[in-house]
């Protein structure tokens, strides 16, 4: 299934998302053949078909126009229904239906369906269908617009209330809304959840298939002042009996085109063990994960026949054969089986973590509160990081040629560690990656990461790992990139309050954090 995103921004309160999907079939439409007819004084037959096939595109989109503002001013004690008002319209030619689904995304984070306070997160206002009492709640609800007139001059709409032209649905192409929305007022879902659908027939190409879209907010008499502010997202897929699935990190060519400009951020999920990341279009031209890379370490072989669950992208140069790495004829990785698992730890003590560079190791801090963009991840060793059981063999510099890096890593399938080298992070295209991100978003300022922590880079001030200590959290981000100095060294993007060093180097056996970019 084929998304294409679409925002509308010019809300105040409320703001929606959608999505608009594609697929293209195929229909033979026609078929001429024709026979020549044989001479009686001859026993040759000769005959000739010619076949016309037509492809139709399927093309399903959603589109939205604000009727009503997504704002409102109240006073403690209140109930308000019907705040705002957005048509939502679905062209879509697709004979086996469409379905929309909702979530909500108030923060830009999937399943948060609470209105975020601008005091403090104490205030924020979960949803619900409260009217009155002691807890302040918000709701949403949709209505299918079904009349059956229309403006002579332009029909399949009609003009509402405030003088605006709004598509409206003729006959058979009203959509159904699910009971939970339909006209009464319903919990924002915290998971993708189906709101609107239409079974079997296509829409009419010139009205449409229309919805609309309401919200309810009760503020109690305790409700302190102040901006409070939500989001949900709309989804639309055919056809109807097609179930939203997620969109998996390892799949990026199916949905890299959804992202196209810098800045366009979605949701993807690490199908080797279901976590979901942010993904970014980044000024460089790279996607880049936008949260730290949460992928524990386990006792399992990972390999290429199950592909979905593969670490490795490609192979190096066969230089890790001897330690545990299955290879192919052509020196390509197939496996990787770890010899350490992931440490959990709470505090600042890690047992169990020892300086090494011949075992890859991996650590959880499982006291960590962040979540999204703000997730501390886990910490990895240089050796676990490019997916080696022992890192110690490697010993020449990849500075000046990021091509004789490695290019195995714990990212997952279709993603690489960063490279650091000595080329001008000025350049586009430069393999000095950390240092590109640094000149484009942080004016290549080496005193403040004032600009690297914030949107929508998102490096949070994570700490590291030295020895069994974990130092550093909330004051140093430091991310390992895939180049070498020597033995015991390899190259890292380290940060503070008052410094960025872009191609930092350091022992590979501290445990940093890792973000990784599509290939």
């Amino acid at each position: 299934m084929h998304c294409k995103q679409q925002e509308i921004n010019n809300y105040t309160d409320f703001f929606y998302r959608f999505f608009r999907s594609t697929l293209l079939f195929s229909a033979p439409l026609l078929i001429i053949s024709t026979t020549i007819l044989s001479f009686p004084h001859t026993s040759a037959r000769v005959s000739s078909s010619d076949n016309f096939t037509v492809s139709v595109l399927s093309s399903c989109t959603l589109n939205s126009k604000v009727n009503d503002e997504h704002s409102i001013n109240t006073i403690n004690g209140t109930y308000n229904a019907d705040v705002g008002r957005t048509t939502l319209t679905t062209f879509c030619n697709d004979r086996n239906g469409y379905v929309v689904y909702a979530v909500g995304d108030s923060d830009n984070t999937i399943g948060n369906n609470k209105l975020i306070s601008s005091i403090n997160s104490n205030y924020d206002i979960a949803s619900g269908t409260e009217t009155s009492g002691s807890t302040s709640q918000w709701a949403m609800k949709l209505s299918a617009l079904s009349n059956n007139i229309g403006d002579t001059n332009n029909p399949g709409y009609i003009t509402n209330d405030s003088n605006e032209t709004v598509a409206t649905n003729q006959g058979t192409d009203t959509p159904i809304i699910d009971p939970l929305y339909n006209n009464t007022f319903g919990i924002v879902p915290t998971a993708w959840t189906r709101v609107v659908y239409k079974p079997s027939g296509t829409v009419n190409s010139v009205s449409g298939s229309s919805f609309s879209t309401t919200y309810s907010i009760y503020t109690s008499p305790t409700q302190p002042a102040g901006t409070y502010t939500g989001q949900v997202k709309y989804l639309l897929t055919h056809p109807s009996d097609a179930p939203y699935t997620k969109l998996y990190m390892q799949d990026v060519a199916d949905w890299q085109y959804m992202i196209p400009n810098p800045g366009d951020t979605i949701l993807v999920t690490d199908i080797r063990d279901g976590k979901d990341y942010y993904v970014t279009k980044l000024a460089d031209g790279h996607i880049w994960m936008t949260q730290n890379l949460d992928f524990d370490i386990t006792n399992i072989t990972l390999d290429s026949t199950t592909t979905d669950l593969n670490v490795i992208y490609d192979s190096s140069t066969g230089q890790y054969a001897e330690y545990n790495n299955g290879y192919t004829e052509d020196d390509s990785i197939i496996y990787w089986r770890p010899i350490n698992t992931t440490i959990n730890f709470e505090g600042t003590t890690i047992t169990g973590w020892a300086n090494s560079n011949t075992e890859p190791y991996s650590a959880n801090k499982t006291d960590s509160t962040g979540t999204g963009h703000a997730s501390l991840g886990n910490y990895y060793n240089w050796t676990a990081a490019i997916a080696s059981n022992n890192s110690s063999s490697l010993t020449q510099s990849t500075l000046s040629n990021t091509a004789n890096n490695p290019k195995n890593s714990i990212c997952p399938k279709g993603w690489r560690l960063p490279t650091i080298s000595n080329q001008s992070a000025g350049d586009t295209g430069s393999t000095n990656e950390f240092a590109r991100l640094n000149y484009l978003y942080n004016n290549n300022s080496i005193s403040s990461d004032a600009m690297l922590v914030i949107a929508p880079l998102y490096f949070p001030r994570e700490g590291y790992i030295a020895g069994q200590a974990f130092n550093g959290l909330a004051v140093n981000g430091v991310y390992w990139s895939s180049t070498l100095l020597e033995k015991d060294q390899a190259y890292y993007l380290d940060f503070s309050y008052n410094f960025v060093r872009p191609a930092n180097p350091y022992y590979k056996y501290h445990g940093f954090s890792i973000r990784c970019l599509a290939r």
